[in-house]
């Protein structure tokens, strides 16, 4: 045995102290564990790095996103801390999980209360421990809901090599609970709030456990060919709801094989128990099955035989290839469930001999066809018609139907690949492409038409729609990204300008008090009025009202309105020309308009014939004014602006609307209709002034679109032209899945009111 033992070492086998060691293990339950665990490591790693990245990059958009400074630093702290502790947390979940293997074959030994030992005083529930708890708690059960069938045959092949009963829970060492609990003590280390460790949790669950599938698949697959029990398999059994509704059928048919282990079908069934989300998908194909029966067709069987999966699958690619030769408006167009079943048949009997028996549909496969129809039919009605998002979605639909029929987990799992997929592409096409800005993204339009060419051309399986969906995820976040950084480029101008403006205002105030006491003119009130003015605008800007900068400015004003002496002339002369050269004056004209403010006689023969004073004068008239280049050409593209509304009432509803904008965070989302043809705009409010209540909205891309103040924005609101989004709570994928449920439940419901004795429809 000891031979036996070091022949078949495997040759990933690391060293003895990072090898799981039990002293009651066999030499063969000893060799398996071992070589089970050097899979379980290998397999671990890629997906644990992939669960930092998650994580660093999701804290990293949560502080982009923040309005928050104190938040925003919290974010990158503890981004910063998941860098720097992740090694050693990779380590102690290694070591968690060795040590999870090195416990099978272990029997806990039951405590006995002893009577002298002082009793635990009682404590107060920690709620950060208590939410940790639950959201491990509800990973953990998701987890083992879907990987239940596998979890249940590791069980049964570990407890033969400890010589225990069935393994589950926390003394699986590959189980969720066992490598939750393991991440979970990893965690201890580094000092992160229980938010961000909440997210590490998510991270978790979406790059390791989600994907234990694979690694379960392997590990039986390896243990079944070295000889522990090899003829093990939990079949699923037939729904009751299936039983009951086909009772002749399930009596007729090959009884299933679940029917054939007495033992193993009932432990395989409490072994993996059932998600909301599988219960979801029989309530549907129930209701589906009650439809029919309404229209009089029981089922999709005929005469004939059932088309296998390869079969059906065959079909599918044969009718897709022929989808892609017709025409291309055609090609683009949603199948109706019916349309689809027809073709599909078409497909299946095609090329058989004349008097055979016809293929047909099971109803697993049929129902999967018709849910597939309904539920691309009712996310075609959540996106804008005629647009590339109902082009998308038609070639789309044979891709998904592939995938749907080959893995039930299309059903089952919210967070399937290919789900997600399909809401992502549609919300991107709808939002993106067809947009009512009119210009295309044509980067993202290559993206995803390179995308969808990938899901037709490529066989249907998990990893490449999760390919898939990392490829077109990175390309939306750089377009978010790009979309963040115009807006703020956006809002930092607009904050820009209304400083300037209110620094003109103060400067133009502070100016008429000095008039009141002097009236200047000629050249020197028109200085102050177009020149001088924005030069204590820009100085107030740059240094504030009680710097000396601007005192000196002030200083200079009253010198030059003779309200206080001069006493040196030369230096008040290099301050003038100073200021105006600050605000875009060429030097030679500053030059002599100081000079001829002051009487200074020029000092070069060339000065002396310079313009005379009504032509310096008609040039300090056509000076451009400080920022008025700026807001001329961010003016020019945007729409034109609300007329002023007049002043409302003290309780109409335009005061209460403007009461409820002032609460609203930045961000929010309203739609703008068109009064001359009824067309709906949405655009984002991505800033408003506290001080002027001036709004600027943005486009998706985040280019500026529209300013107007609070008051303009309520009355446009109170007159319905306006409307405040509300917020949204689920994606179109979700809406459609909610629509087709409702669905089928209406038609349900009138079916079975009209089977109602003394009820007319």
């Amino acid at each position: 045995m000891e031979v036996e033992q070091q022949g078949r070492r495997p040759p990933h086998a690391s060293d003895r102290d990072s090898r799981p060691d039990n002293a009651v293990w066999a030499p063969r339950a000893r060799r398996l564990i071992e070589e089970t665990h050097a899979l379980c490591a290998s397999w671990l790693d890629a997906p644990l790095r992939q669960c930092f990245a998650e994580a660093e990059q999701r804290l990293y958009g949560q502080a982009e996103r923040s309005r928050n400074p104190v938040e925003q630093q919290q974010c990158l702290y503890s981004r910063q801390v998941i860098q720097q502790q992740r090694t050693p947390m990779e380590r102690r979940f290694m070591d968690g999980v060795r040590q999870h293997f090195s416990g099978v074959g272990k029997v806990p030994e039951p405590e006995v209360p002893h009577a002298d030992l002082p009793r635990r005083p009682l404590e107060l529930l920690d709620p950060t421990e208590h939410e940790q708890t639950v959201a491990l708690d509800k990973l953990v059960a998701r987890g083992e809901a879907r990987h239940g069938t596998a979890l249940f045959e590791l069980g049964y092949r570990f407890a033969v090599l400890a010589s225990l009963p069935p393994l589950e829970g926390e003394s699986l060492p590959l189980g969720p609970q066992a490598l939750a609990g393991a991440f979970r003590d990893a965690m201890t280390g580094p000092e992160l709030p229980v938010e961000h460790r909440l997210l590490l949790l998510q991270s978790f669950d979406m790059t390791v456990v989600q994907g234990l599938a694979t690694l379960y698949d392997t590990v039986n697959e390896h243990l079944r060919a070295d000889g522990i029990l090899p003829q093990l398999r939990a079949f699923p059994t037939t729904p009751r709801a299936q039983v009951e509704r086909h009772p002749r059928q399930v009596a007729n048919d090959n009884p299933p094989a679940a029917f054939n282990r007495p033992a193993a079908a009932p432990a395989a069934q409490a072994s993996a128990p059932r998600s909301d989300s599988i219960a979801v998908l029989d309530n549907l194909r129930e209701m589906l099955a009650q439809h029919r029966a309404g229209q009089g067709a029981l089922n999709y069987q005929g005469t004939g035989r059932s088309a296998t999966p390869e079969e059906l699958q065959l079909a599918l690619d044969a009718l897709q290839l022929h989808v892609s030769d017709v025409a291309d408006q055609a090609r683009r167009e949603l199948r109706s469930a019916q349309a689809l079943r027809d073709e599909l048949l078409t497909q299946l009997n095609a090329g058989r001999p004349e008097g055979s028996a016809p293929m047909h549909l099971t109803d697993e496969q049929g129902d999967t066809v018709e849910l597939v129809a309904m539920l691309f039919e009712q996310l075609d009605r959540q996106v804008h018609h005629e647009g590339n998002a109902h082009s998308l979605l038609g070639d789309l639909q044979l891709p998904l139907l592939r995938m749907a029929v080959s893995d039930q987990g299309f059903f089952n799992q919210r967070e399937h690949p290919a789900r997600k997929l399909l809401g992502l592409v549609a919300e991107a096409a709808n939002d993106w492409l067809d947009g009512p800005e009119g210009d295309v993204d044509r980067s993202l339009e290559a993206k995803i038409n390179q995308l969808v060419d990938r899901a037709r051309r490529e066989p249907p399986s998990t990893g490449l729609y999760t390919s898939l969906l990392a490829d077109i995820e990175h390309h939306l976040s750089l377009l978010n990204r790009k979309a963040q950084i115009a807006e703020r480029r956006q809002v930092e101008a607009m904050q820009g300008r209304e400083r300037l403006e209110q620094a003109r205002h103060r400067a133009a105030e502070l100016m008429s008090e000095r008039f009141e006491k002097c009236n200047p003119r000629g050249l020197l009130r028109t200085l102050l009025e177009r020149a001088w003015s924005d030069v204590l605008a820009l100085t107030l800007l740059r240094h504030g009202e009680d710097s000396e900068a601007f005192s000196l400015r002030l200083r200079i004003t009253d010198q030059l309105l003779g309200q206080q002496p001069v006493a040196d002339r030369n230096l008040l002369q290099a301050e003038v020309e100073s200021g105006l050269q600050q605000i875009g004056m060429h030097a030679e004209e500053s030059v002599q308009v100081a000079q001829r403010l002051l009487g200074i006689p020029p000092g070069t023969a060339a000065a002396s014939e310079a313009a005379t004073t009504t032509e310096l004068a008609l040039k300090l008239k056509q000076h451009q004014r400080l920022g008025e280049h700026a807001t001329s050409e961010m003016a020019a593209p945007a729409p034109a602006a609300a007329p002023p509304a007049p002043p409302p009432p003290p309780e109409s509803p335009e005061r209460r609307i403007r009461q409820r904008l002032r609460q609203l965070p930045f961000g929010s989302w309203f739609e703008f209709i068109d009064p001359n043809n009824g067309g709906i705009t949405q655009r984002k409010l991505a800033w408003y002034s506290p001080v002027t209540g001036n709004c600027l909205f943005v486009t998706r891309r985040g280019l500026r679109s529209q300013e107007m103040t609070l008051e303009q924005l309520a009355h446009e609101m109170a007159c319905g032209r306006v409307r405040e989004m509300p917020p949204v709570k689920e994606n179109l994928l979700d809406r459609a899945w909610h629509a087709l449920t409702s669905h089928l439940r209406q038609i349900t419901g009138a079916h079975a009111a009209a089977s109602r004795p003394g009820v007319s429809m």
